[in-house]
């Protein structure tokens, strides 16, 4: 169905670029869950209502819950659409993740009621349900749960081709919405043909459950979309990728500091440092520079930029320093790298500067590190003193030290 109704509203879909199909087909995956859910919402309340099963008008409700969070996605796709102006030079594309919040965050309000209409029914009792009007009833909510799959099917697989957080959410927000269904459908079968005394409340019970699973589902998909928000760690393998591409480019010998900012699906920009031979040729070497940032920026779909760090290579007591240095640091800890390696003369002896990639893993605080390397480089290299600059970063596969020194 989602596909038919893309060809007759998204038109030119070949031709559209990565942004405005995904938000083409945001807009559409919202408008289609506001329909699906207003009738869904109709139906159980009517029948809910004239069966008198509390669980049934409250699934009902779950689903206007639903239909609003929709439209709340809607608007997020909308607004993180728009282009960047001079506000917002880095574009709009985090509202998508502010409207995924807000979705998760619907997800709990609506688990909560839940579970305290559950909860009165429970302590309190009331009148029995299904008393009347049982087989309709049956059939909306057996119709409802076949809704919602479809519609966590969709959105799953809109989500994974887009990598969009919101409707990720709202897919999994369907897939709880099945099981809620499912557990009030059961319910209404055992209160029917079971015997049980009037304390005994299947749909009460089973009400409990499904509003805790909807409270865990909500909470997991508040913490999927508030990561981005907050600056999450970048894919490993994005990293990878990005420092291999990198190094396959002639005259650049070693890549780090490379930090990713995202503001949003399609706004992505990546920052790092590479290595290159002090005494190349400066306009040839931002010939390559400039065709890595492009290879970058055209490959992985992101703004790239690239600083040139020049280390000599052609003088051999520096290279046998940097190795000397990367042994001693490999040495205290193997996930330790070193890099922008550079000997200064001094009055006492030579003076060495250069920066240690410590991986946030790496619980020895900064102060502890940079006191072993020093100790240990005075002792094992005399005449030469050391001036190392921690930097906390992610555990990458970075060159090791002898890699470095071609």
């Amino acid at each position: 169905m989602i596909r038919l109704l893309a060809k007759w509203f998204i038109h030119g879909k070949d031709s559209e670029s990565p942004e405005r199909l995904r938000s083409a087909y945001g807009v559409l995956s919202g408008c289609f869950g506001i329909f699906l859910n207003l009738i869904l919402f109709t139906i159980k309340l009517v029948f809910g209502l004239l069966a008198n099963a509390v669980s049934l008008q409250a699934d009902a409700f779950n689903n206007l819950g639903d239909a609003g969070s929709s439209v709340i996605s809607l608007f997020g796709f909308r607004l993180a659409a728009k282009k960047p102006d001079r506000d917002h030079p880095y574009g709009h594309g985090r509202i998508e993740y502010i409207a995924g919040l807000f979705v998760s965050i619907a997800i709990i309000l609506m688990g909560w009621s839940l579970l305290k209409n559950a909860l009165d029914i429970v302590l309190h009792g009331g009148e029995p349900a299904y008393t009347a009007h049982f087989l309709p009833s049956v059939i909306v909510m057996g119709v409802s749960i076949l809704v919602k799959l479809y519609m966590f099917l969709y959105n799953r697989a809109l989500a994974k081709r887009f990598d969009s957080p919101a409707l990720k959410a709202v897919a999994f927000d369907s897939l709880s919405d099945t099981a809620a269904t499912s557990a009030v459908l059961i319910s209404a079968l055992v209160t029917r043909f079971v015997a049980l005394p009037d304390w005994v409340r299947p749909d009460a019970w089973s009400g409990i459950l499904v509003a805790l699973f909807i409270l865990y589902t909500g909470l997991r998909s508040v913490g999927e979309t508030v990561a981005p928000l907050l600056g999450k760690r970048p894919d490993p393998a994005f990293i990878a990728a990005i420092r291999e591409t990198t190094l396959s480019f002639e005259g650049i010998g070693g890549v780090h500091d490379v930090i990713v900012h995202d503001y949003g699906p399609g706004r992505v920009f990546v920052s790092l440092h590479a290595e290159v031979s002090a005494s190349a040729d400066i306009r040839e070497i931002h010939d390559v520079i400039d065709n890595a940032e492009h290879c970058l920026s055209e490959q992985f779909g992101c703004s790239a930029t690239i600083h040139m760090d020049p280390i000599i290579t052609d003088d051999p007591v520096t290279a046998k320093l940097h190795e000397q240095i990367g042994s001693i640091v490999h040495a205290i800890d193997p996930s330790l790298s070193i890099h922008d390696f550079r000997v200064t003369p001094g009055v006492t002896g030579k003076l060495l500067l250069f920066d240690i990639a410590v991986p946030f893993a790496c619980r020895t605080t900064d102060e502890a590190l940079a006191e072993a390397i020093c100790s240990a480089v005075e002792t094992q290299i005399p005449g030469v003193h050391v001036e190392p600059t921690i930097d906390r970063t992610e555990s990458e596969a970075s060159d090791s030290a002898e890699q470095e020194v071609p």
